[in-house]
């Protein structure tokens, strides 16, 4: 939680702290009132929250310096993926091992974003290594380099995994 909901959040119970009534002396009615003005408040703080979450977002990612990365793993293509690891002209993005039910929702079709950051504009070097076991059962472990242009806008980047030697490359990178 940031400093500035914690903030928003101790000025909030203060306010009901100081409050000159007891729960005792309220009537239903003045209770009713009372709750509705809670929930009107917890909404107002959640709201801001929201805010302050997208603020400090555009913050740390402008938009013109923004790559996203998402994994996807090819349909049809049975093969277990263990890891993968991403690699931006050199220094380590992101690294992640699969449990069970990332991997199960994947296969089905699904998407994960495994990275957003800073990059400069102009060109970069994406190396992506994909450690898994075959539909047989045999452990692989497959890395390829991409070279790719980050504009002004944000990018967007998408690789699609598949088992080495099923007749595709096994790592596809391309803008989404």
């Amino acid at each position: 939680m940031s400093t500035a909901t914690r903030m928003a959040l101790l000025a909030l119970c203060a306010a009901f702290a100081t409050g000159t009534a007891s729960s005792q002396d309220l009537k239903g009615g003045q209770m009713r009132s009372l709750d509705g003005q809670v929930q009107e408040i917890k909404s107002d703080v959640l709201d801001i929250a929201s805010e302050l979450q997208n603020l400090e977002e555009r913050l740390l990612y402008p938009s013109g310096t923004q790559l996203s990365i998402f994994v996807a793993v090819e349909e049809d293509k049975p093969f277990r993926l263990d890891a993968v690891k991403i690699e931006i002209d050199g220094e380590l993005a992101t690294h992640h091992i699969y449990s069970f039910n990332e991997l199960d929702a994947l296969q089905k079709g699904g998407v994960q974003r495994a990275y957003t950051g800073n990059v400069v504009t102009g060109g970069h070097e994406l190396r992506v290594t994909v450690i898994g076991k075959t539909d047989g059962g045999k452990d692989f472990s497959h890395s390829d380099t991409f070279a790719f242009s980050k504009g002004v806008k944000p990018q967007t980047l998408g690789i699609t995994l598949a088992e080495p030697g099923l007749g595709s490359d096994g790592i596809q990178v391309g803008d989404w």
